[in-house]
């Protein structure tokens, strides 16, 4: 069953979603909407050409566990060698922008201008962190994400060069790890993000880590 919200703060159970996981239609994209959101396991696909924000709750969650990230030969050579430098938070806005320009084409294509502005304010207030990948002063690679508790929920990711995209998810789970995070929630499965560690855990399961 797929619900139509209100301007009520609230979502339905995500337990009554579509088998394939959308739950909802409607609302907006506010800070506090988002953040009930993404803490019930929630993401919104806002399919701008339509002007219909759809949410995602899939029962069944790809995710990364930071300690279990694989890291292939030709990956740590690339990484000691030292070619590119990576950051953090140095460039949310040309990030997230990238992302969005490089699949504005596509169909169902979700990075819109109010998707952008929406992560934008969730970074201004904390809630949203990028990974930034640079070869000298250009931008080559990165990712961006919704950062609550000891939980990062990838939103989008980037690539310029080969492996850019890959060196910023490798170092957000280092970095990740040492701070004490225990999830990157991936929302769904691509051969990529397989290759580097992902794996399906229950919703049941996925909840208990939000709760941590």
């Amino acid at each position: 069953m797929v619900f139509r919200l209100t301007k009520k703060l609230a979502f339905p159970d995500p337990h009554y979603g579509d088998e394939d996981g959308l739950l909802a239609v409607g609302g907006d994209l506010s800070i506090d909407r988002l953040i009930l959101a993404y803490s019930n396991g929630i993401f919104p696909w806002y399919a701008f050409r339509e002007n219909q924000i759809q949410w995602w709750c899939p029962m069944d969650r790809f995710v990364i566990f930071p300690d279990e990230i694989h890291i292939s030969h030709s990956m740590r050579t690339l990484i000691n060698k030292g070619k590119y430098r990576l950051t953090f938070n140095q460039a949310f806005r040309e990030v997230i922008q990238t992302c969005g320009n490089l699949r504005i084409d596509m169909e169902g294509a979700w990075l819109g201008k109010d998707m952008m502005d929406a992560y934008t304010r969730l970074h201004e207030q904390g809630f949203a962190a990028s990974v930034e990948v640079w070869d000298k002063e250009r931008l080559i690679g990165g990712l961006y994400g919704v950062t609550l508790g000891r939980c990062f929920f990838g939103e989008s990711m980037f690539s310029l060069v080969p492996d850019a995209s890959k060196l910023a998810l490798i170092h957000l789970a280092a970095t990740f790890r040492s701070l004490g995070g225990v999830m990157i929630d991936c929302q769904f499965e691509t051969p990529h993000l397989l290759s580097m560690g992902g794996r399906h855990i229950s919703y049941e399961e996925y909840m208990k880590y939000i709760e941590q």
